[in-house]
C-alpha cells in the first residue's frame, strides 16, 4: 500500500512448506514436543527460489529483505480456525519500507530477529504476480491464509 492508503498491488503466494517446517509440525503435533505459537513474517528479495531443504541458516535461492523501519520481523497474529483454514486478515503483518527495494515474496519462521539465521523456517514463497519495486515511505501489508485439505486420493 502507498503511504496515502491507496492499494498499489495485490498478489497471491503458493508457498513451499520446507522440510524443516514439516518436521517441526510432526514433532510438535504428534510427538507433543515443546511448542511455541510464535511465528513471524519476513520478506524475500527478487525472484526467490524456495527449496525443500531451505532453513533460516541456509537458503541459497533467496535473501531476506530488511529495508523496513520495524525493528523485528512482523508477528503472525491468526484469527479463528474454520473450514480447515486460518488467516491474519484482521491483523495483517505490516512493513514500513524505508529504502528503494525489490520484494519478491515472503516467508514464515519462528524467530523475530530481522536478518537473523536462528529459528525454524516453516515456509517461503514467491508473489504470484512477480517482483514488486517499493520505495521509502511505502507500506507493505502481508496477509497469510493457511489451509489444510485432503487431496482426495
Amino acid at each position: 500500500m502507498l503511504g496515502g492508503g491507496l492499494l498499489k498491488w495485490e498478489a497471491a503466494i503458493e508457498n513451499l512448506v520446507v522440510n524443516q517446517g514439516l518436521d517441526d509440525v510432526l514433532d510438535k503435533y504428534f510427538k507433543a514436543s515443546a511448542y511455541t505459537a510464535s511465528h513471524f513474517v519476513g520478506l524475500t528479495d527478487s525472484t526467490p527460489t524456495p527449496a525443500a531443504g531451505d532453513t533460516m541458516a541456509a537458503h541459497a535461492g533467496w535473501t531476506e529483505v530488511t529495508a523496513y523501519t520495524e525493528g523485528t520481523r512482523q508477528s503472525l497474529v491468526l484469527g479463528a480456525v474454520s473450514g480447515q483454514s486460518v488467516d491474519n486478515s484482521a491483523s495483517k503483518a505490516v512493513f514500513s519500507i524505508n529504502a528503494t527495494v525489490t520484494v519478491g515474496g515472503a516467508f514464515l519462521c519462528t524467530n523475530s530477529t530481522k536478518g537473523g539465521t536462528a529459528g525454524t523456517l516453516y515456509s517461503v514463497g514467491a508473489f504470484s504476480g512477480g517482483d514488486k519495486s517499493l520505495g521509502s515511505g511505502d507500506s507493505l501489508s502481508v496477509q497469510g491464509t493457511f489451509t489444510q485439505a485432503d487431496d482426495g486420493v
